[in-house]
């Protein structure tokens, strides 16, 4: 694994469930400003071991391609989901 991939993943490794993050928050807090679409490609490989469920767009909206997955997985976390997006969103 690259630095990149090792900050994410460590980062992304201590969300709490029911924690949610933007792409360009988990860069950012990995030590990657401005990464938020690396981040994107990294999670879409990194496979299920790390908690993908709880990263979304600036916008509280799902992975467009796995939304259902998502909204399912995140409500194991008592994150309601509504059209694809987080309810409540900031």
């Amino acid at each position: 694994m690259s630095e990149f991939e090792t900050s994410v993943a460590k980062v992304l490794l201590k969300s709490k469930p029911g924690e949610i993050l933007t792409y360009g928050e988990l860069a950012a807090e990995a030590g990657f400003p401005g990464a938020a679409r690396a981040v994107g490609n990294f999670l879409r490989s990194a496979g299920e071991e790390l908690p993908w469920w709880r990263v979304v767009n600036s916008k509280g909206r799902l992975h467009p391609h796995g939304a259902k997955k998502q909204a399912e997985m995140l409500a194991e976390e008592s994150v309601t989901c509504e059209k694809g997006f987080i309810k409540a969103w900031k």
